[in-house]
C-alpha cells in the first residue's frame, strides 16, 4: 500500500513542475511578443509570401539616415511626435524695405524734394488755414472747434519749420558757394555749425523785420510773452489776513 504522504508529496512536485512551465511559457511568448514589436512590416510580409513564419530578430543598431532605394520612400519612426504646426505651402517671405536705406532706392535729393513738394506749404496748406478759419467761425459745437483749433495749430507749426528748414538751407548753400571759392584760391574750408547757422537766421530775420517796418511790435510782443512766462513762476504775496489768521 501507499503511504498517503508521498501521495500528497508527489501531487505538490507535479504543480510546482507545471506551474514553472506555465510561467516559462508565458516568459517566452512576452519575448515572441517584444521580438514581433520591433520587426518591421515590410519583413512580416514577406515572411507570409514566402511561407515561413520565423521572422528572425535583427541586431540592435542605430538606424541611419536615408533610403536604401531612391525610388522608395524614406522611412520615418513613429514613435516621434509630429509637429501640430507643419509648413504645408511655401509662402515667399515678406522683405521689408526702407527706401532711406537701400540702395536701389537711389540717393536722397533733399533740395529737389523740396522744390518738387514746395506749392504744398506755398499753395495747399495756406488754403486749408483760411478754409479751416471760415470754419471756426461758423460751427458752434465745442468738439468741432477743438478739432478746428488743433488742425489749424498743425498747420501753423508745419508752415512755420518748413521756413525755418528752407532759411537754414539757403545760408548752407551761401557758406558752402562761398568756401568753394576761397578753396580754389588755396585756402582751408571753414564749415558752418548748427549755432552759426542759427545766428545768422535770426540776423536776418532782424534786418527783414527792420526793413518793413515791423521791429517794435514783434519786439514788443516777445516782451509780453516773455514776461507772461516769468509772471507764472513769480511768488505771490500773501494779504494781510492770512498772515493775522496764521
Amino acid at each position: 500500500m501507499k503511504k498517503p504522504g508521498n501521495e500528497f508529496g508527489m501531487s505538490s512536485k507535479t504543480h510546482d513542475v507545471e506551474s514553472e512551465e506555465l510561467s516559462s511559457s508565458e516568459e517566452d511568448e512576452s519575448e515572441i511578443e517584444r521580438e514581433l514589436a520591433e520587426v518591421t512590416f515590410e519583413d512580416l510580409q514577406k515572411a507570409k509570401s514566402n511561407g515561413s513564419l520565423t521572422v528572425f530578430k535583427k541586431p540592435d543598431q542605430e538606424k541611419k539616415g536615408g533610403r536604401a532605394n531612391k525610388n522608395r520612400p524614406t522611412e520615418v519612426s513613429c514613435k516621434k511626435p509630429v509637429s501640430r504646426f507643419r509648413e504645408v505651402v511655401q509662402v515667399p517671405k515678406k522683405v521689408v524695405r526702407d527706401p532711406r536705406f537701400e540702395s536701389l532706392c537711389g540717393n536722397l535729393d533733399v533740395e529737389g524734394f523740396r522744390k518738387r513738394y514746395d506749392f504744398l506749404f506755398k499753395n495747399n496748406l495756406p488754403a486749408e488755414k483760411e478754409e479751416l478759419k471760415k470754419q471756426l467761425k461758423k460751427s458752434n459745437d465745442p468738439k468741432v472747434i477743438d478739432q478746428l483749433k488743433e488742425r489749424i495749430s498743425w498747420i501753423e507749426k508745419q508752415t512755420k519749420f518748413e521756413s525755418t528748414k528752407q532759411t537754414d538751407a539757403a545760408i548752407l548753400a551761401e557758406h558752402k558757394k562761398k568756401e568753394r571759392e576761397a578753396a580754389k584760391q588755396g585756402k582751408r574750408p571753414f564749415y558752418l555749425k548748427k549755432s552759426e547757422i542759427r545766428k545768422q537766421r535770426l540776423t536776418e530775420k532782424y534786418n527783414k523785420l527792420k526793413a518793413s517796418g515791423k521791429l517794435e511790435s514783434f519786439i514788443e510782443k516777445r516782451r509780453r510773452k516773455n514776461a507772461a512766462k516769468d509772471h507764472r513762476y513769480m511768488p505771490y504775496r500773501r494779504s494781510a489776513n492770512s498772515e493775522q489768521q496764521s
